[in-house]
């Protein structure tokens, strides 16, 4: 079996003799092209496992040769070499679709670990390719159908073949460490360590030693060497859940660590080099926090070179069907079962979520409680009719017809539309559950009274079930008169 075939492109003698020593060394065949035209003819008259090319050329650009490679050479990995400081160009080449970068002068451990990266990916592609060319994903965490989540799907499956950092942007609860584990496990570092670090969680005073580590000795006690996220990551991908929280100081921090690639501990005199891809997460508006300054801008652009942006759940009310039958077999007790009864189903498909994902795991795990014999009803839902999920449902930008005919069906109380009303005198709730639950139970009151207490008929008047209308009555504490 031949060895896998490397091309270097650098117009500089010196440089590509010591590349090509590097990769003879690791055992490769190395071709050298000395110019963009050189690389192009290497590249139509011969098969390379990996393209390894600088970012100025004689007659060209290297990030012309990254998007020629791209569109003209499937699964073929390239990788530019940019020069000291430039860190503007190792962005724009990451974001053309280069696998990886190396900053001047190369340092040949991380030359070796990036190659080595390169051709692992390779061989997993030319594997997929024996399997009926389908995709190489393993089973994906992010469950549902929806148009939206095959995109985002598809979107980590292409990621996963790059180094370049990303960002993943989505409201809280969307399952934004879920992509994140994803995109590492279709990755080659799915062997490797996947680190997640809330930023907000870490008080701003130990963050430094947190991420980086610490000498004995460093500071009170540190009564022993200790290494920091980005060392327990080694050869792996670190996640910066709310990265927006991280403080300016740290910023500058992370950012230093990022383009050199190497983290210095507490303590410590010497920096040691870290293999580590980044992925970043927030719910906030990273373009907005640089606006007002709360967000450094150079490392606002290192982090998102590419973003991949998760649904909100009212976004994809079709995949709740089986985001509940997913999250209920997990609940359910070991040989027992647990469904959704069809009328529950369409509850939770006409509700807001403004907590997506994580909301529904609550309120199926709250459900399960109350149920009888495994099977969930509207009333074990207890869904509240939250303004706030009301009004989030009417400006979402992509509604079913169940949950647009939900919202007009069912207008608020005229107390509750006033004190939506700027100009209205009628002061505001000092507690807004407290007073729906109070408009709640004015409205069921008249229903009985106007049905004199027989409850199926009271249930039939507001439109919902007889379980339902008990269940209401008991957590409202409304009785029957003596």
């Amino acid at each position: 079996m031949s060895s896998p075939s490397i091309l270097v492109v650098d117009d500089e003698a010196d440089l590509r003799e010591l590349l090509e020593i590097t990769l003879v060394r690791m055992g490769l065949d190395v071709d050298s092209a000395d110019s963009l035209a050189s690389a192009r003819s290497r590249l139509a008259n011969g098969a390379y496992s990996m393209v390894l090319t600088d970012m100025r050329l004689p007659d060209g650009l290297g990030i012309d040769l990254v998007k020629e490679v791209n569109a003209q050479h499937k699964n073929l990995p390239i990788a530019v070499i940019t020069a000291f400081g430039s860190a503007d160009n190792a962005v724009a080449a990451l974001k053309a679709g280069a696998f990886d970068y190396l900053s001047k002068p190369v340092a040949l451990d991380q030359l070796r670990q990036m190659v080595q990266s390169a051709l692992q990916l390779n061989k997993a592609a030319a594997e997929t390719e024996t399997r009926e060319g389908r995709s190489p994903a393993n089973a994906s965490r992010l469950i549902g159908d929806s148009f939206v989540m095959q995109d985002v799907r598809t979107q980590i499956v292409r990621l996963a073949r790059s180094m370049a950092p990303v960002a993943i942007t989505g409201e809280s609860g969307s399952g934004k460490e879920v992509a994140a584990r994803d995109i590492h496990a279709n990755s080659t570092r799915a062997g490797k360590p996947f680190i997640a670090v809330n930023c907000g969680a870490i008080p701003e005073a130990l963050m430094e030693a947190e991420f980086f580590g610490y000498r004995k000795g460093a500071f009170t006690g540190a009564s022993e060497d200790r290494d920091g996220f980005f060392q327990a990551a080694n050869g792996g991908t670190l996640m910066l859940d709310e990265v927006a929280d991280l403080p300016l100081a740290m910023q500058v921090k992370l950012l230093r660590a990022i383009q050199e690639r190497r983290v210095r501990k507490v303590g410590a005199t010497l920096e040691e080099p870290v293999d580590v891809r980044l992925i970043s997460a927030t719910h906030q508006n990273l373009a907005e926090c640089v606006e007002k300054g709360k967000f450094r801008q150079d490392l606002y652009y290192r982090l998102n070179v590419i973003e991949l942006r998760l649904p909100a759940l009212r976004e994809r009310l079709e995949d709740i069907g089986l985001l509940a039958d997913g999250i209920l077999q997990r609940l359910a007790a070991p040989g027992t079962r647990a469904v959704l009864a069809p009328a529950a189903l369409d509850a939770l498909r006409n509700h807001g979520f403004p907590g997506n994902v994580r909301e529904l795991e609550n309120i199926l795990e709250r459900a399960l409680a109350f149920a009888n014999d495994g099977v969930i009803e509207v009333a074990d839902l207890a869904l509240k009719p939250a303004m706030a999920s009301v009004l989030e449902t009417i400006q979402s930008p992509v509604l079913s017809v169940a949950a647009v005919s939900a919202v007009v069906a069912t207008p608020p109380p005229v107390s509750a539309a006033a004190s939506l009303n700027p100009e209205s005198d009628e002061p505001l709730p000092a507690s807004l559950p407290d007073h729906l639950d109070q408009v709640e139970r004015e409205i069921i009151r008249r229903a009985l009274a106007k049905t004199r207490f027989n409850r199926t008929q009271a249930a039939e008047l507001l439109g919902i079930s007889f379980r339902q209308l008990r269940y209401r009555m008991q957590r409202l504490s409304i009785h029957e008169p003596e």
